[in-house]
């Protein structure tokens, strides 16, 4: 027994020997390349993305930014999770998430996790973009509170993209997608790049769970976030531009609509709307009609008519036109007035602007351009009417104005284009042009974007880009800015005119085809309204677009009031744009004002700000009586006494109050206004605590 216990001793120590001698030959020969392999195969790299950057405001209120938000996934076959724990507790989780988030029915929860764990899913999505204080919920959850061993409960934190001012200018500000080349719409999209930023790289070590925690190294890169950019839009005036047209869309059942504000001056945009029926037969921001939908545009295309007509010398304002009974043939077509008395007979051309005579526009273009087309066209073509703008946001309509001897020109096209139809505009081409008209002819480019910031930086601006110096001469400006201005005084626009401050523009109504109808029975028009005020010192221009309204055809009904409340509330809140006083005015114009008596520095310091003339009879007095008289006011010397009772009538309280109580005196007050009797007499000697009764005039 002994020699066998001897013997199994020496053989378990000659065995350990032989693996600590094992293993020090491992850690001298082959340690340093086992523990390449092993950091190799515990560490590995992941993308980091970056923090994408804000939309901002103008004012720097922000309209888009990123928030994070979570992902919530199940591992349905976790190994702690046993088919007792599962059982007991998928009930109460399914009821917990039918409360938050609540997206699904608790049955629905149930069944989706319930099938999941029969099909060995160890990855189910059970949510989708759940916000922080919704997660801190969930986490305590049956079954979920248990950790990701016996509950199965996997995070994935992401962000998402969040508009604070629940969707106002939604579809100029843009979306995300999931398309992996970021093809989006508005600023978005635009700007993509420089919002996004740029992504890092990150060193992490894997642990035995399948669970990850950084390591940093020389490997890491670390992202660089995006930059903020500073938009145009001017909330306020969004949010007033949106409120007047969807009011405009439910009071007329329209179909859709668009406004957009921009500043003359500069090009920049400061509200966009584009609203259009949804599903729920609401309106929302459904398409970018302000920018994609090219369309006739209608009478509003009569100033480029008119514009062309006076730089080739061809009219002045106050020609004449007969438009006899308001009505006209060409190759066939009629061309009428709707029967409006007001456009039958002679007018002159301010005139058949003002009142948008279909009939007075199509005989001048007729008489002057027949047999000339091409010289027409080109004018047109000059004032940059056939050309993209070359918007930086993605869906720019494509406006088209054709040329003699094109595949669809015909004998009735020069008389169609003269009042807006057979050409095609977006509202922002329109509304480009007009404000060119406001700048004195200088054609801006509309922009979207006023600064780029990294970090609360300055990272650069956007300057103002100038399509085209001149549109016309400064003659034919003149005189349609003259002409626009008379459109709203007495003409389709009057019922906006405003005495507070003067407007320009003009109202444009156009048939549009209804489907199978065509252009029968069944009509639809696009109404519109287009100007700028205020119209003696342009700052915004604007246009309002609606699309088959039901109630009310014409721009000057249905669009023109949706311009002046906007301009209206602009105007109001604008102190810059508003009058002030001449200096010439200022100074007394009426009968010199009454003062009362009292204290000289006082009453002497309020007629010099006033500019009321002063006249002392005597040398300067601290105490002075007060007389006004028909040029000037008159200061006489006051005696006070320091040991008598004082006169104070005809004084004021606050004067009388600080001599009474100088000298003791009680003072009880009957009334208010100036004083006219005192109850001891003046020059009377002084009794400390005496009360004194002071009457009022009122």
């Amino acid at each position: 027994m002994l020699f066998r216990i001897i013997l199994i001793y020496i053989g378990v120590m000659a065995l350990g020997l032989t693996v600590i001698g094992r293993a020090i030959y491992v850690q001298i020969t082959e340690g340093s390349e086992l523990k390449k392999r092993g950091k190799k195969n515990i560490e590995t790299s992941i993308i980091v993305e970056p923090t994408r950057g804000d939309i901002l405001a103008i004012d720097g209120r922000v309209l888009a930014t990123s928030l994070p938000s979570y992902d919530i996934r199940m591992d349905t076959r976790a190994k702690g999770m046993t088919d007792k724990l599962f059982n007991t507790h998928i009930d109460s989780l399914a009821l917990c998430l039918a409360q938050v988030p609540g997206k699904k029915t608790a049955q629905a929860y149930k069944q989706l996790i319930w099938e999941a764990r029969q099909k060995n899913n160890k990855y189910l999505l059970v949510e989708r973009q759940v916000d922080y204080l919704q997660l801190k919920q969930i986490k305590r959850y049956p079954l979920f509170r248990m950790g990701s061993n016996k509950g199965g409960l996997i995070v994935e934190q992401g962000d998402i993209r969040k508009q604070p001012h629940n969707g106002l200018a939604g579809r100029t500000i843009g979306y995300l997608t999931k398309e992996p080349n970021g093809n989006f719409p508005g600023l978005e999209g635009a700007y993509d790049v420089y919002l996004r930023g740029e992504p890092g790289v990150g060193v992490v070590q894997v642990l035995p769970g399948g669970g990850k925690i950084p390591v940093g190294g020389a490997n890491s890169v670390e992202p660089k976030d995006g930059g903020d950019i500073v938009s145009t839009i001017d909330v306020n005036i969004q949010d007033v531009a949106e409120t007047s047209l969807r009011k405009c869309l439910n009071r007329h059942n329209a179909h859709h609509g668009s406004v957009v504000v921009m500043e003359v001056a500069t090009g920049e945009v400061k509200a966009i709307v584009n609203l259009g029926v949804n599903a729920g037969g609401g309106y929302s921001e459904m398409y970018n009609y302000a920018l994609g939908e090219a369309v006739e545009p209608g009478s509003t295309f009569k100033l480029m008519s008119y514009m062309a007509a006076f730089e080739d010398g061809y009219i002045q304002p106050e020609d004449t036109v007969n438009n006899g009974n308001g009505s006209v043939f060409f190759y066939g077509k009629r061309v009428h007035d709707d029967g409006r008395k007001i456009t039958t007979g002679n007018l002159t051309v301010e005139q058949a602007f003002a009142h948008s005579s279909n009939v007075s526009i199509t005989k001048i273009i007729n008489r002057h351009y027949k047999g000339k087309e091409k010289q027409f066209i080109d004018r047109l073509y000059a004032m940059n009417l056939n050309q993209r703008l070359g918007l930086e946001l993605s869906g720019e309509g494509e406006p088209e104005i054709k040329y003699p001897g094109s595949k669809y020109w015909s004998g009735l096209s020069l008389t169609q284009m003269a009042y807006g139809y057979e050409v095609l505009l977006a509202p922002i081409h329109t509304l480009t042009f007009y404000n060119a008209v406001a700048n004195n002819g200088k054609m801006v480019k509309p922009r979207f974007v006023k600064e780029f910031r990294r970090h609360g930086a300055l990272d650069r601006e956007q300057n103002v880009t100038v399509i085209k110096s001149s549109i016309a001469s400064i003659s034919t400006i003149r005189k349609v800015k003259k002409m626009m201005e008379a459109a709203v005084e007495y003409g389709t626009a009057k019922n906006i005119h405003t005495n507070y401050y003067p407007i320009a523009g003009k109202t444009g109504t156009a048939q549009i085809a209804n489907g199978k109808y065509g252009f029968g029975n069944v009509k639809r028009h696009y109404a519109s309204f287009v100007g700028y005020f205020p119209a003696d010192r342009p700052k915004y221009s604007c246009i309002v677009t609606v699309y088959a309204p039901q109630n009310g055809t014409s721009g000057g009904t249905v669009s023109a009031p949706v311009f002046r409340e906007i301009a209206d509330k602009i105007y109001a809140a604008d102190f810059d744009m508003q009058e002030t006083l001449k200096p010439e005015k200022r100074g007394i114009t009426a009968d010199i004002p009454y003062s009362k008596s009292g204290f000289y520095d006082e009453l002497y310091y309020v007629f010099k700000e006033l500019e009321i003339p002063v006249v002392q009879e005597t040398t300067k007095s601290k105490w002075v009586n007060a007389t006004g008289e028909k040029d000037a006011v008159t200061l006489e010397r006051r005696t006070v006494a320091n040991n008598l009772v004082p006169n104070v009538v005809d004084m004021g309280l606050k004067d009388a109050l600080f001599l009474l109580e100088q000298r003791g005196l009680q003072v009880s007050v009957r009334g208010r206004g100036r004083i006219v009797s005192q109850s001891l007499a003046p020059g009377s000697d002084v009794h400390k605590n005496r009360t004194i009764t002071l009457e009022m005039s009122r």
